[in-house]
């Protein structure tokens, strides 16, 4: 669905004002977007052009361009890969292979970090190397030391 016939949906189902759906996407896209972690991202913006770099998101329609209008997440990595666009999300094995070849990589080759268990474990499934977020520290260490190998 394209994000006019989502709001159309919505509009139809939910009955309610026009002020009131427009609140209701607003504080919508305020919570999917949320706050940026300046530390992992500025660390994530410079590991390239020593790696090739993606972004690989259980998304919802409209996100690419609210979080490109946000946080410039095109113009730091190689790849994004939402699956809105795509028709399939984390842990579903098809968008790992997706994603690797977008990226133009091997599964062995590809470090991944998610803060979803089961995303974790369908990385892993799928030949990746694959670290839990905990936290921004543990995150970034896991990840250097999978990338130094």
């Amino acid at each position: 669905m394209s994000e006019t016939e989502v709001v159309d949906a919505a509009r139809a189902r939910l009955g309610v004002s026009e002020d009131q759906l427009t609140s209701f996407w607003t504080l919508m896209w305020e919570e999917y977007l949320g706050k940026l972690n300046v530390e992992l991202f500025e660390w994530f913006r410079g590991l390239r052009p020593r790696f090739r770099t993606g972004i690989l998101s259980n998304s919802f329609v409209g996100a690419r361009e609210r979080e490109q209008e946000r946080y410039g997440f095109a113009d730091v990595t190689d790849v994004i890969v939402y699956s809105h666009e795509v028709g399939f999300a984390k842990p579903d094995p098809r968008v790992y292979a997706l994603t690797c070849e977008r990226l133009g990589v091997d599964p062995g080759g590809v470090v991944f970090l998610d803060d979803a268990p089961a995303a974790v474990e369908g990385a892993r499934a799928a030949g990746w190397q694959a670290v839990l977020f905990g936290t921004t520290a543990q995150a970034i260490a896991d990840v250097d030391a999978c990338l130094a190998t």
